[in-house]
């Protein structure tokens, strides 16, 4: 795509999903790489009113500060205000226990809509593009999302913005050669330990092979994918007037309205996802203990807990003296516990490389294990054997002595095998589960956080 066709394009696609105007004052968050350096040079070139903000997250030594120096130097040539701000993301990933994604997703976005509010910035532009939506739609087909997964990215969430999502990987990096435009390039980009870049280094090459417009093919695909969602969101908008109803803080879910043409557990499903966070496998849990009649299991999201009460579904916010607990069965692909999402691997020791891994991530012998398992809130008087130890600790003590600040305490969930603890979730594992010489089988766990 040639300079003034990139130009022309990005203007048609603001204006045609009402982005932003000329009046707005936007925050361009520019990290260094050609994707934001191009989305810069854009906005100066059309004329924009806008500022820059770029993130030193510290985790790339000299290669961040060198990133940082040239996001300056190209702000301070056009003439453009630039905002830089140092974060500690190891520590934040200590304290909460994220991964390195998350805790460096969550300060950035809190330091933007800061400097929104002290500044008066009225968007956030970010540089997504057409081929980022793309490598996010694999993403959540591996991991088994509902159609709401596979739209790609938003173009717009409140005041966060993505006006490149038109173009492609190629159109930007044609445009920084043809306009001399400086990036860097960020080395991890390379690795292939991550999901998405083995998606955009692996699969999807393999795929443009196959079908030289596949890119274009797949804009297409996401155009239309997006479009169903917004019927269905409407839809199902229209259906929670007549069947939702609440009482207190509990919405109740009158399953009994659900016009019996609609797929009755598609629409439990959009319900209990669209407006409360649930996951596809819990409500198909949900489903099936509705079907069954039964009435004791709880089930939770992030924020929401749900059980069910003659043929209704009862939705309230989770209370702080609720311990989340659910069961865990020997063939539970993943389960959810507070802000985070455990995946479980049933595998051969043969088929383990690496034992040394990172907190997220636990090896369990499998034969020490009694199904099935439960995962719940950690409780006072809770102990367990801390890997490389031979004695019991308190779980209380052990978050104490990892400095776990009081508000992380209380969102900390346990693993449980019978009435033994065997993982405090992504910090440690009990010593008496781990792999061992006579281990044939094996229990992989990992967090991710959501």
């Amino acid at each position: 795509m040639q300079t003034e066709a990139l130009l022309r394009g990005f203007e048609r696609y603001v204006e045609r999903h009402e982005l932003f105007s000329h009046e707005d004052k936007i925050l361009l968050t520019v990290s260094g790489g050609v994707d934001s350096m191009v989305m810069l040079t854009i906005f100066v070139r059309l004329g924009y009113n806008v500022g820059v903000a770029h993130c030193n997250f510290g985790l790339r030594g000299a290669e961040s500060d060198e990133d940082t120096e040239m996001v300056l130097r190209e702000s301070a040539r056009f003439g453009v205000v630039c905002h830089t701000k140092n974060f500690d993301t190891l520590g934040e990933m200590e304290r909460t226990g994220d991964s390195m994604e998350m805790a460096a997703r969550r300060l950035r976005y809190e330091w933007f809509h800061e400097l929104c509010d002290q500044e008066g910035y009225t968007a956030i532009a970010v540089a997504h593009h057409t081929d980022d939506s793309i490598e996010t739609f694999f993403i959540n087909l591996i991991r088994s999302t509902g159609l709401r997964g596979l739209t790609g990215i938003n173009r717009q969430f409140g005041r966060v913005v993505r006006p490149m999502l038109f173009a492609s990987r190629k159109d930007i990096l044609e445009f920084a050669l043809h306009n001399k435009v400086p990036y860097r390039e960020d080395s991890s980009n390379r690795s292939t330990k991550y999901l998405r870049n083995k998606i955009r280094l692996g699969l999807l090459p393999t795929l443009r092979e196959i079908n030289s417009k596949f890119t274009a093919v797949m804009r297409g695909n996401l155009y239309r994918l997006n479009n169903a969602q917004e019927f269905i969101d409407a839809a199902i908008d229209d259906i929670r007037k007549t069947v939702v109803v609440r009482e207190g803080d509990i919405d109740i879910v009158k399953v009994e309205e659900i016009n019996p043409i609609y797929p009755r557990e598609f629409v439990i499903y959009e319900l209990l996802n669209s407006t409360y966070g649930f996951k596809g496998d819990v409500v198909e849990e949900l489903c099936r203990a509705l079907k069954s009649g039964a009435t004791s299991r709880r089930f939770y999201s992030r924020d929401y807990c749900a059980y069910l009460d003659r043929g209704r579904v009862m939705v309230a916010p989770i209370a702080d003296e609720d311990d989340c607990e659910v069961e865990v069965d020997a063939f539970a692909m993943r389960s959810y516990c507070a802000n985070s999402v455990l995946y479980y691997e049933h595998t051969d020791i043969d088929n383990v490389s690496e034992y040394n891994l990172p907190a997220d991530t636990v090896l369990l012998d499998e034969a020490k294990l009694q199904y099935p398992l439960r995962l719940r809130r950690w409780r006072e008087g809770d102990s367990f054997v801390p890997f490389g130890m031979s004695g019991h600790k308190k779980v209380g003590d052990f978050l104490t002595d990892q400095k776990v600040p009081i508000v992380e305490r209380g969102r900390q969930f346990v693993l449980l095998s019978g009435e033994d603890i065997v993982w405090i979730v992504g910090r440690r594992a009990d010593d008496r589960y781990r792999v061992g010489d006579k281990t044939e089988n094996i229990l992989k766990v990992t967090k991710y956080t959501i």
